[in-house]
């Protein structure tokens, strides 16, 4: 268990405490690349804080402050110009950089415009995602991971959850929740509804473990009639330091991306590269995404498929848990390692160093190791993937289906 005041520590995430000023080091996915594409700005909350984003006619992207410095009026409805944002209330203007360039109803021969400036934050696309950072100069690299940069069709599933978005990483750390929440309750569920779970979920773990190495943990699995040669075992797949987790299996290639929007909510998405062997592609001028849904007409959670599941039992902890009333056991080793991380970090940043994961120096792409083969179930695990995981919801989950069984097809072929 933790002390009050650990937990504390852990889950507040505003300006100024010691996790907000860790997690402001890196960057975060704020919107689609779609969105600004649609309307040219819009309102972004992160860590604690609200924000205007823009891009100019000149396809440049910025963050702002959502207020105004002038009399506080929102810049998320202000007018994109080439040169930056004006506030909608009295046409003051600001660049990417922060300055106030323009003050319509002020005097020229004064330097009022120099004194106002806001503190602006950094912007990136990638992958049809738009990236900020709003940490300290000068910025780190924006991580080009090989699900966003790699061959392949995408999809991005996502919602916003009333938790902390703690507790959904602890989650990342927590192996033995697959054989019961997603084996044993699914299949309860598939009975009640008329439904067949997939059995790959169900299988016993025999071993666990945790490796630390440069991007975060690598978590690790020996599953019931496997060994430590399967890909569980001796690749795994990681956590990725301090918001992400990466999965894979029979041509999917995912990040599971877990932004902290404040204390008390998360903004949850599954980033999807579908990449089978002998696949296919299509192009895709936009990525598409689709909303996650977790909770039914009458209030209640949706469980009959996997993220389900999993956001069943992140909200219902409560917003912030008590971990003072808890028990950890022997299981839940991964869980104190990355307690114990988080905390090391904060120190690390503290004593003005760069944090875990923080990359200088510019790169075409970040490969991560990742299974193949999860859980020693073949391309069996890709149709469950899209049967039984959030894809189902994908507005394009047919032609996805279609893509995996004619890239098993190819494959087959080749190999007679």
């Amino acid at each position: 268990m933790l002390t009050a005041e650990m937990n504390q520590q852990l889950t507040r995430i505003g300006y100024g405490t010691p996790m907000g000023t860790l997690l402001r080091r890196y960057w975060y996915p704020v919107a689609f690349t779609r969105e600004l594409e649609e309307f040219p700005v819009k309102r972004t909350r992160l860590l604690g804080e609200d924000f205007a984003l823009f891009k100019t006619p000149r396809g440049r992207y910025g963050i702002l402050p959502e207020a105004c410095p002038h009399r506080k009026a929102s810049l998320a409805y202000g007018v994109v110009e080439n040169e930056g944002l004006r506030c909608p209330y009295h046409g003051w203007m600001f660049d990417h950089e922060g300055r106030c360039i323009d003050q319509p109803a002020e005097r020229d021969d004064t330097n009022f415009a120099d004194r106002v400036r806001v503190e602006a934050g950094q912007v990136q696309e990638l992958g049809g995602l738009v990236w900020a950072y709003i940490g300290p100069s000068p910025a780190p690299e924006l991580p080009r991971f090989d699900v966003y940069v790699m061959d392949g069709v995408r999809d991005i599933g996502w919602c916003e959850l009333p938790c902390s978005w703690l507790q959904i990483m602890e989650n990342a750390v927590d192996p033995h929740h697959v054989e019961w929440l997603h084996g044993r309750y699914f299949d309860f569920i598939g009975r009640r509804e008329g439904f067949t779970s997939p059995p790959s979920f169900a299988k016993k773990h025999v071993k666990i473990g945790f490796t630390a190495f440069e991007w975060g943990i690598i978590k690790r699995r020996v599953l019931e009639g496997a060994s430590e040669e399967n890909d569980d075992w001796k690749i795994g797949h990681p956590l990725v330091f301090p918001y992400n987790m990466r999965v894979g299996g029979a041509g999917i290639e995912q990040m599971q991306i877990r932004v902290p929007i404040d204390d008390t909510h998360t903004r949850f998405m599954l980033y999807t590269t579908h990449s089978p062997e002998g696949g296919a592609f299509w192009e895709q001028a936009l990525v598409p995404d689709y909303q996650i849904p977790w909770i039914d007409e009458s209030g209640r959670h949706i469980v009959n498929y996997v993220e389900g599941q999993d956001i069943m039992t992140w909200v219902t902890q409560g917003a912030i848990p008590d971990r003072t009333t808890e028990h950890l056991g022997r299981s839940d080793i991964g869980v104190t390692m990355l307690r114990r991380m988080f905390r090391e970090q904060m120190e690390v940043v503290a004593a003005g160093g760069d944090p875990l994961g923080v990359i200088r120096e510019p790169h075409d792409r970040i490969d991560l190791p990742c299974e193949r083969d999860k859980f020693h179930a073949g391309a069996a695990f890709a149709l469950d993937f899209l049967a039984m995981g959030s894809s189902r919801f994908s507005p394009q989950l047919d032609a996805l289906r279609k893509l995996y069984i004619d890239a098993a097809a190819r494959v087959q072929t080749a190999a007679s």
